[in-house]
């Protein structure tokens, strides 16, 4: 048993989303989660930029004696997490948008995709694209303001309200049956979404895909744990506030603070 904590960082709050589906899946794992809001959203940042504060992360979970770490962001899997993997020895897991589902299964050979500027121009994302895409048509919309106002919790406000109008549109227009969302906060868009589109459009996330490679990794590697009372520990380089509003949702016991990194 080993019962260090698995690291997990994303570019603010959204990662959460990953973190919950973790922690349903592997109830007796320490966890400790970055909330790099501070420099959020890394989606308009450029791929350098991504890299460096991809580093700084996981140079921080790993002093931290995290065992593992899941990049908890499309984005920062897309941009850096071949480096990752070169750089350090510890294992990473990835999150990347769920064309492959969407495409296996879509009727009308349309899929909209909902993602960062940051993801959708990615070698990765046209890689995967590439790979499970070739006969189906993905319209691409860049969620431009979004994770901003996620991270000022404004999930509900009539200005995410026009936003998710105006980059649903297209998607719509084009007879999409799936809509793939391509960026960790966009599962808290989820209920607003379903009020925005047809019923019978099926919305996809990664989170219960990365769940289970982590589980899967952990088995690999020899260093899954079994602790009684795991310990979930949360920290932001920016106010607590907006994240404890998102935990409280998932109704775990959690530990959250500031902290400069």
């Amino acid at each position: 048993m080993n019962t260090q904590p698995i690291g997990m960082f994303d570019s603010g709050i959204g990662g959460t989303s990953i973190w919950s589906e973790i922690v349903r899946l592997l109830p007796n794992e320490h966890t400790i989660y970055l909330a790099d809001s501070k420099y959020a959203p890394y989606g308009e940042r450029s791929s350098d930029d991504i890299v460096s504060l991809s580093i700084k992360n996981t140079e921080k979970l790993i002093q931290m004696g995290c065992k593992m770490i899941v990049v908890a962001c499309n984005t920062a899997t897309t941009n850096a997490i071949r480096i990752l993997r070169e750089q350090y020895a510890i294992p990473f897991v990835g999150i990347e948008p769920a064309i492959k589902t969407a495409a296996l299964a879509t009727k009308t050979k349309k899929v909209g995709v909902l993602a960062t500027k940051g993801t959708l121009s990615s070698k990765l994302f046209s890689d995967t694209s590439g790979r499970y895409a070739n006969d189906v048509e993905l319209i691409e919309v860049i969620g431009k303001g979004l994770v901003p106002l996620i991270e000022q919790d404004k999930i509900d406000d009539a200005a995410m309200r026009t936003l998710l109008q105006a980059y649903l549109t297209p998607m719509l227009e084009q007879d999409i049956d799936y809509l793939v969302l391509g960026c960790s906060h966009y599962p808290y868009l989820i209920p607003l979404l379903r009020s925005l589109i047809p019923a019978h459009i099926k919305i996809v996330d990664s989170g219960e895909a990365v769940a289970k490679q982590t589980e899967k990794l952990l088995r690999l590697h020899g260093i899954n744990g079994n602790v009684d009372a795991p310990n979930y520990q949360f920290f932001t380089n920016s106010n607590t506030e907006t994240l404890c509003k998102i935990l409280d949702r998932h109704q775990y016991p959690y530990n959250a603070q500031y902290m400069s990194f």
